[in-house]
């Protein structure tokens, strides 16, 4: 088990959970669906991040959507430093694992829009190291 301080594991649960509320809020629909459609697909993390991410409450700011989503893909870019540092092995799988979640909360209501593919792509540039 790797060891995460306060403030990492805090950001790690900011971005897979902020993933999951920028694409729910992409294309407002039904956020139970989607809710339970991107906890189920935490199990494309490895059994560490999962342990880190079920650790506390869900960690996401308050805002409006234009007023969280900096904040969220920085704590995306953020965690890739993160792991990167504590665990090459998720930094690798981290983007994966964290797209994989994305497409599933935005095909929850079986039908993918623009917006939900544009956000799956903001996501997706805020996972490069």
């Amino acid at each position: 088990m790797i060891f995460y301080t306060d403030e990492e594991s805090r950001t790690l649960r900011t971005a897979v959970y902020g993933a999951m509320l920028l694409v729910s809020h992409a294309d407002p629909g039904p956020v139970l669906e989607e809710r339970f459609a991107g906890l189920r697909a935490m199990s494309h993390l490895s059994p560490d991040l999962r342990t880190v991410l079920g650790g506390a409450r869900p960690s996401v700011p308050a805002g409006t959507d234009e007023e969280i989503e900096p904040v969220i893909l920085e704590a995306l870019r953020r965690s890739m430093k993160i792991l990167a540092a504590r665990s090459p092995e998720d930094a690798a799988s981290f983007p994966r694992a964290v797209l994989a979640i994305s497409r599933e909360v935005a095909e929850a209501d079986g039908v993918v829009v623009d917006s939900e593919d544009a956000m799956v792509a903001r996501i997706e540039g805020a996972l490069v190291l």
